[in-house]
């Protein structure tokens, strides 16, 4: 069910035309709006449009998706979201080329919390974990100059 009563600003079947290959990310949350303001404060990423159902957030070329928790009240994952507690176990959103260190400075600024801070890594990257509303984690890394 939803709760926009405006018409979005592109009709989602066109929307969903235009999408590029490649693999997709929807984060189901209660709160559009606290993760709208972390991903664009944090992230540093460009809302591109939100409204209380729905957000598409562009960062680093590629386009991800938030949906309210209602909206997905008829679909087939609606028995498997949790009321409460922390989503996104086991999963790290991984962002390759944004700046660990500017974003381990935003989250630091707007009291998000930090589960690891920069440094330079094994694998050749530098990168951070940062976790957002609802327990997301996000890793923005940067390749490390040889």
């Amino acid at each position: 069910m939803k709760k926009r009563t405006a018409e979005p600003w592109i009709p989602a079947p066109r929307f969903g035309r235009s999408l590029p290959r490649g693999v997709g990310i929807n984060l189901l949350l209660p709160d559009i709006a606290e993760m709208a303001v972390f991903c664009r404060e944090v992230l540093g990423a460009n809302i591109v449009y939100a409204d209380e159902d729905f957000a598409a957030v562009e960062l680093v070329g590629s386009i991800f998706m938030l949906h309210a928790d209602h909206t997905y009240r008829d679909h087939a994952m609606a028995g498997i979201i949790p009321d409460n507690g922390t989503r996104g176990a086991g999963l790290e959103i991984r962002v390759y080329g944004v700046d660990p260190d500017a974003v381990e400075a935003r989250a630091r600024r707007s009291g998000a919390f930090i589960l690891s801070g920069s440094i330079d890594k094994p694998h050749g990257l530098r990168e951070c974990h940062v976790v957002g509303p609802n327990g997301y984690v996000f890793v923005p890394s940067m390749a490390l100059v040889e």
